[in-house]
């Protein structure tokens, strides 16, 4: 059986990301793929202006150019026959990691899972999964920096982004359409939040998305679709109130120690 594929989206002129990555996935066994992120400079007009004004708030270029790098990977994994897993440049990687993509290679019933955690109270089902340490995920909060993606899945986020985009972690947390579940525990997180963490953290990163977060008085139609969502999002915790709790997931330290080895 082939190895899972392994994506990790990158900046060419994040050099200092890509080095700590390809020291990471060397140091776990795992062969990947960069692929060359989209550049916030170079947005073409490929997409109508109306398809990047129909999320709950406007988006900057660097969220658009970071939602069309996962876009093309979605792209991607829809069209191919297996899951892959997809990377930002900037995630911390669990040694355990490399058994759970050898178990999940081969796994059926599943169209999305995410590895991270990011210091925001999940949505997960009490009971976990029969063979695999995953929990169902009913409703997430962020996560865009390391998640695998089954075709059947990829498909569906293409079909829900079709004519409006959203950043990556919102249209990823919005789909619940998707067969989506969590590692339990996390074996990822940004390397911004090692901190928070107790880890020790290889690569001193700020986040480019958050700097560019426009600063305006919202639109009525964008303030409208925010109430949407989290009504919505109120729905969904309603609905899972008896099988599912809240949780802030907290990564075991002991499975990053070899970070401080590479």
């Amino acid at each position: 059986m082939m190895a899972m594929q392994v994506f990790v989206i990158n900046l060419a002129r994040a050099t200092d990301r890509f080095s700590f990555q390809t020291r990471q996935l060397t140091a776990l066994g795992l062969a990947f793929e960069r692929v060359e992120a989209v550049d916030a400079g170079m947005l073409d007009g490929e997409w109508p202006q109306g398809f990047w004004t129909g999320w709950e708030r406007p988006m900057s270029d660097v969220e658009k150019a970071c939602f069309l790098s996962h876009h093309r990977l979605w792209q991607r994994i829809a069209e191919g026959s297996g899951p892959a897993l997809i990377l930002e440049d900037d995630a911390m990687l669990s040694s355990r990691l490399p058994n759970l993509l050898a178990q999940l290679q081969a796994a059926s019933g599943l169209e999305h899972v995410t590895l991270e955690t990011r210091a925001r109270r999940k949505l997960l089902a009490r009971k976990p999964h029969p063979q695999w340490p995953l929990k169902r995920l009913y409703q997430d909060r962020s996560g865009a920096a390391a998640y695998v993606l089954w075709p059947e899945g990829a498909r569906k986020l293409l079909a829900r982004t079709a004519r409006h985009a959203a950043i990556a972690d919102a249209v990823l947390c919005a789909a619940y359409e998707l067969s989506s579940w969590q590692a339990d525990p996390p074996l990822a997180l940004q390397l911004d939040r090692a901190a928070h963490y107790g880890l020790p953290q290889p690569l001193q990163t700020q986040s480019s998305i958050l700097d560019s977060r426009p600063k305006v008085k919202l639109p009525l139609p964008y303030r409208l679709r925010r109430i949407k969502a989290q009504l919505r999002m109120g729905l969904r915790q309603l609905a899972h109130s008896q099988d599912g709790e809240r949780r802030d997931l907290r990564p075991d330290p002991a499975d990053f120690a070899y970070l401080n080895a590479i």
